[in-house]
């Protein structure tokens, strides 16, 4: 016999797609503790950039805050000593010219 009381459940299916990644448990850690710290999931973080990817067709990454570790420094400083005392390739026309140029250096 019903009594009038009836339970309704309402099962509600996302349509979702998962996406794995593989990089290193420090990386993916730190990014979370960065993602809760301003307050978001990484999930929801990721999803934001895959839309503004769609949206915009581009990818844009940020090196403002990147700061060269030492070895870098050290070729950025031979480098620029190179370049003062004239110790460059010449410019090169064709990618045929610059390998010509190159195989004559024994490089």
């Amino acid at each position: 016999m019903l009594t009038g009381e009836f339970i309704v459940y309402i099962l509600y299916l996302m349509n979702t797609a998962a996406i794995y990644i593989k990089t290193e448990p420090k990386m993916k850690a730190e990014a979370q503790k960065v993602a809760r710290e301003l307050g978001f999931s990484l999930s929801s973080l990721v999803k934001a950039w895959l839309r503004q990817l769609i949206k915009t067709k581009t990818v844009t990454f940020s090196t403002e805050d990147e700061i060269p570790n030492e070895y870098t420094r050290a070729i950025l400083k031979q480098a620029e000593e190179d370049y003062k005392k004239g110790n460059t390739s010449p410019a090169f026309k064709t990618g045929e010219e610059a390998v010509a140029w190159l195989e004559k250096q024994g490089i």
